[in-house]
């Protein structure tokens, strides 16, 4: 029976080491194969270009360029060459024009998406943001939608937004993990409608994916509806996470209306039960959330006055923003700091 056992324990660790070496193989090859896709699409672009810089020739072919391209590099090699696949194609080679500063991380359909923004320092972030968080091209696409670039942007000054374009969302300190607003677009809640605290948190646990890409990195999910007993009284934080980065719980509680004093007081009788009962060894003090429909940034302002400074009151949208009006605020912010 040894024996066997024996066998049977050398034969799985076989088993073990071929799956992994293959699982790797077929990263690898998949990872080469989209390098290759992307410096193939980029050199195309390049061509493309210099083509177009060549004065009388350039004249000659004019705005019909790519359309006669698509034509005849359709019937030479099939499809991949459709006029809007070779302006992305254009566009690759203008928006990055050093070959060797594009990511052999990201797949071609990351750098569409990349290539259709036009500023530089907010294509910048979600390209950094992309690569230190191992986005898909889907979660790309909806950090786009939501303006999470500007949305981070809104609550820094102009060296902190170059910082912030240059390498991403660095989470160093409790303010780096929270946003102004959070946009709950997924839970496709309609407008005007009613629904209640316990509606919210219900729909956000069924969209827990979702929500966690909101929040951000490092946030694992602890509980719902966690229960803190004082003197013998029972009550509930909404929703707990532990932040892995920042080692600490991250409470958070949901207010469908309007946030009043008695709901931060609460929210700071839940940290210091955690950090005096919860927390083991090696865990930084909580970090408390409250997500509000509706926030009065004065009433927040004297309801924290000389209040733990890692209690936050941030406000939650149940539709995507318009991302003119955001730039709009942040250009508005950054020109206001640029005369003082």
């Amino acid at each position: 029976m040894k024996n066997n056992e024996i066998i049977d324990s050398d034969y799985q660790s076989l088993l073990d080491d071929i799956s992994e070496q293959y699982t790797q193989g077929r990263a690898r090859a998949i990872q080469s194969i989209n390098t290759t896709i992307v410096e193939t699409n980029w050199n195309i672009g390049k061509y493309i270009v210099e083509f177009e810089q060549g004065g009388e020739v350039k004249a000659r072919y004019g705005a019909r360029l790519l359309e006669n391209l698509s034509r005849d590099l359709t019937l030479r090699h099939g499809r991949g060459f459709s006029r809007p696949n070779l302006n992305n194609m254009r566009l690759l080679y203008l928006r990055f024009p050093i070959c060797q500063n594009l990511s052999d991380k990201l797949t071609w359909s990351h750098y569409c998406e990349l290539i259709s923004i036009d500023d530089e320092l907010e294509r910048s972030f979600y390209l950094n943001q992309s690569i230190n968080e191992n986005w898909g091209c889907k979660e790309l696409k909806r950090q786009k939608e939501t303006g999470l670039f500007m949305r981070l942007a809104l609550s820094k000054d102009k060296n902190e937004v170059i910082r912030l374009a240059q390498k991403g969302q660095m989470i160093e300190k409790p303010d780096d993990i929270v946003k102004e607003v959070y946009v709950l677009e997924f839970l496709k809640i309609p407008e005007p409608s009613y629904y209640s605290e316990k509606d919210l948190e219900t729909r956000i646990l069924g969209n827990l994916e979702s929500f966690l890409l909101e929040l951000g990195k490092g946030f694992t999910y602890v509980g719902k509806q966690y229960c803190v007993t004082i003197n013998n009284v029972h009550y509930y934080v909404d929703l707990v996470f532990y932040h892995r980065i920042l080692k600490c719980f991250v409470l958070i509680d949901l207010k469908i209306n309007k946030v009043q004093h008695y709901d931060i007081s609460q929210m700071n009788m839940y940290m210091g039960y955690f950090a005096l009962d919860e927390n083991v060894e090696g865990d930084n003090p909580p970090i408390g959330i409250i997500l509000s429909k509706e926030k009065d940034e004065l009433l927040v302002e004297y309801a924290t006055y000389e209040m733990n400074s890692q209690l936050f009151v941030a406000k939650y949208q149940l539709y995507l923003p318009d991302k003119d009006e955001l730039r709009k605020l942040l250009e508005d912010n950054l020109g206001m700091e640029s005369e003082q």
